[in-house]
């Protein structure tokens, strides 16, 4: 019981806080995304990926259904912003001593955890009696 609480805590910080993300993008789009892309020589199109792990992925798993796909969407997006914008900071540290890339770490290891944990009794597959 107390397994699932944590699991429902986990799901909704981090699914939250990268649909916050995902909301910003709805509002101003991709184009930032895209110019990266094609700064790496990637199709541009591959910018409409960043709702999918923003938007769609933080979605399902705060719901808690088909959390685990949900779950690898967001770690795709996270490794994308790690190869086309963060490369350059990923041994670096910050000002305060801490990894300059905590916060994308944390987004992505969340997201490992969220998928290997799966969404535990209080989500919507929960309610169905199988965990998502």
């Amino acid at each position: 019981m107390i397994d699932d609480i944590g699991k429902l805590v986990l799901r909704l910080s981090v699914g939250v806080l990268i649909l916050l993300h995902g909301i910003s993008k709805l509002l101003n789009g991709v184009d930032g995304i895209a110019g990266m892309l094609s700064g790496h020589g990637l199709p541009t199109f591959l910018a409409y990926g960043a709702y999918l792990g923003e938007v769609v992925g933080p979605v399902l798993v705060i719901l808690g259904l088909f959390t685990r796909v949900g779950a690898v969407l967001m770690i795709g997006n996270m490794l994308f912003a790690f190869g086309l914008a963060h490369m350059q900071q990923i041994f670096s540290l910050s000002q305060t001593g801490g990894w300059a890339l905590e916060l994308q770490g944390m987004f992505l290891f969340g997201s490992i955890a969220i998928a290997l944990l799966g969404a535990g009794r209080h989500s919507i597959g929960g309610l169905h009696g199988r965990y998502n």
